[in-house]
């Protein structure tokens, strides 16, 4: 299969674009970059030095010809662009007959009035909301895989969507509020330069109070009340959540353990147990950790993974695997 990506010179699409071009049954066609991009003509290994050998290839500006010569070599194309930008983009390649993988929020949500909301801009493409797949592999396996647009979960949902739907399918919560607490490596705010972003700036803080984009997507896709909170941390890459869980009535410790098991054959799921996950254990890979302990009717759940590689470029090639056919894993941990 022959792969296009649209933004590669983001920690992403360059995280995406070293997957696909050590995958022994995808090609990398093309590393397309914006017109008014800084990074046009380079090569995408003069930005990530380390990829030297392997991603020798120069970051070509997307033109209006751009979108044929795609569409000519390319059987998928993946956007890892801005939000508003994928939800522009997406529609042309979809006409030209080209299954698109976007790893931006622009298609994650069901209804086109939130993303003012949430995303601050109109949002003219309610058909693609309804006909998307959730790109939640887990979860979601049947529908990526016929589906010609799979919008990949948000990094943040990821974890928490993991640690919590065996709990609610196993109808072990209360219907009070979950509480996530989540906090980020600096890689998940992307590679633009931005003053909270740099060195010398970066703590552990909070933000998005309330109104953060993900705290929709955790709660439409789990189908209960949540208050998401996340942090940026003062570290490169990995998610760490706490999640705070109030059980039903009468719930043990066995019936929380055989809830999770659901998720036991999952390659990429490493149940922990009371074993709590750390960003240590799971950056620079593409794994899920998942932890937990209880306390009565009180579950505290931890959750754990690589925000570039589960939480985006390992996800999404993940959903191409399974469109494509091929072992969900493939390229990741074979």
């Amino acid at each position: 299969m022959n792969v296009s990506i649209i933004g590669a010179s983001g920690y992403s699409g360059a995280e995406l674009a070293k997957l696909i071009a050590s995958h022994p049954n995808f090609n990398l066609k093309g590393c397309y970059v914006s017109q008014q991009s800084l990074d046009k003509g380079k090569l995408l290994s003069d930005l990530y030095p380390e990829h030297s050998g392997l991603l020798d290839l120069e970051l070509l500006p997307l033109c209006n010809e751009s979108y044929v010569q795609i569409a000519q070599s390319s059987d998928y194309v993946c956007l890892c662009t801005d939000h508003k930008v994928s939800v522009e983009l997406a529609p042309k390649f979809l006409d030209l007959g080209v299954k698109v993988f976007d790893l931006s929020g622009g298609f994650r949500l069901a209804s086109a009035s939130q993303y003012e909301q949430y995303y601050g801009f109109s949002h003219n493409h309610q058909t693609l909301l309804d006909s998307a797949a959730y790109g939640l592999v887990e979860w979601n396996k049947a529908n990526i895989a016929k589906a010609k647009l799979v919008a990949v979960a948000g990094c943040y949902p990821t974890a928490a969507l993991n640690a919590l739907k065996p709990l609610k399918q196993s109808g072990l919560l209360a219907d009070s509020q979950i509480i996530i607490n989540a906090v980020s490596g600096v890689t998940g705010a992307g590679r633009k330069a931005a003053i909270n972003t740099q060195f010398c700036e970066v703590s552990l803080a909070p933000y998005g109070l309330f109104n953060h984009r993900h705290g929709p997507e955790i709660t439409q896709y789990l189908d209960h009340p949540i208050l998401f909170t996340p942090h940026l941390g003062n570290f490169s890459r990995g998610i760490l959540e706490t999640i705070y869980v109030r059980l039903a009535d009468n719930v043990t410790e066995n019936d929380v353990t055989q809830a999770y098991q659901t998720l036991a054959d999952e390659p990429l799921i490493r149940l922990k147990g009371r074993v709590l996950p750390s960003i240590k254990s799971v950056a620079g890979t593409p794994y899920v950790d998942i932890g937990w302990q209880q306390q009565g009717q009180q579950l505290i759940v931890v959750v754990a993974i690589d925000n570039l590689l589960k939480g985006a470029a390992g996800q999404a090639l993940q959903c191409m695997n399974i469109a494509s056919g091929f072992n969900a894993t493939l390229g990741l941990k074979d």
